[in-house]
């Protein structure tokens, strides 16, 4: 990859991230714009292990006191707030594992199509919306049942379609299970930890394994760079949140997918 081709993908990767707009879209419409080739799913996955590194630094604290915590469970300690965090957590991430792992080689090769983007973009922004609006906004992160959990993995599984965001429909359970703004988003970001955890790991053995030449040095550079501007990010997405609400971003994905059809149609 050309050096400035892969500064510019992670700077796109660590905005886009943990804002409810798609990361994986905006990678994938990128190229097709710009006309670049494709970057793949390796860098993808590069620049997603350096927007972990932001959200585990983040919130570093709350991941050691859960940790902590679920280790105490497991060996027969009273459960916490913190053990329960940590365990929906894992249950929770347990749908995408289970869907990422079966059909991942079917979303790579057919699933980055922009006009599909373009309708993921639109229809869950509109979605993205109406939870924010219709939402109770009155409970917190650690009220969570466990059928709470399940939900909000079921949904987490349409993030593996570009253009849908993981963040944005994790979020977007979040509201529409009466969660506030700012507790939807801490849970999505602590879900994104053990997500992107596996598939960074699965890639990089694929990528181990490659007898295709692998450009480290744009893999990680875009790590680097991506997990700068996601960790500042993620300091202003939950400062500001409350107050800005989710219309922002829900107008952007309608624009933004008006914008695709105008351009590829």
């Amino acid at each position: 990859m050309d050096l400035l081709h892969a500064i510019f993908l992670a700077l796109l990767q660590g905005f886009t991230e943990f804002l409810p707009i798609s990361s994986s879209g905006h990678l994938v419409l990128t190229p097709h714009v710009l006309g670049w080739p494709d970057q793949g799913l390796a860098f993808d996955v590069a620049v997603h292990l350096g927007t972990l590194c932001a959200v585990v630094a983040y919130f570093r604290k709350e991941l050691v006191a859960m940790t902590v915590a679920w280790f105490r469970s497991v060996g027969g300690g009273a459960a916490t707030a913190d053990s329960r965090m940590a365990w929906a957590v894992i249950w929770g991430t347990v749908p995408v594992a289970l869907a990422g792992f079966i059909v991942a080689g079917p979303v790579e090769a057919y699933l980055r199509s922009p006009m599909l983007v373009a309708a993921t973009t639109a229809g869950f922004g509109v979605l993205l919306w109406l939870a924010d609006v219709r939402g109770q906004r009155a409970r917190d992160e650690h009220s969570l049942s466990w059928s709470d959990v399940l939900i909000i993995g079921l949904l987490q599984v349409l993030a593996l379609i570009p253009g849908t965001s993981r963040s944005g429909i994790t979020i977007t359970a979040g509201l529409l299970l009466g969660l506030t703004r700012e507790a939807s988003a801490r849970f999505s970001f602590l879900l994104a930890v053990p997500v992107i955890t596996a598939a960074a790991t699965l890639e990089t053995f694929v990528l181990i394994e490659s007898s295709e030449p692998v450009d480290w040095t744009a893999l990680g550079v875009g790590a680097a760079v991506s997990c700068l501007v996601a960790y500042l990010t993620i300091r202003w997405f939950l400062a500001f949140l409350g107050r800005i609400g989710m219309l922002p971003f829900a107008v952007y994905r309608v624009i933004l997918a008006i914008a695709i059809v105008a351009y590829f149609y």
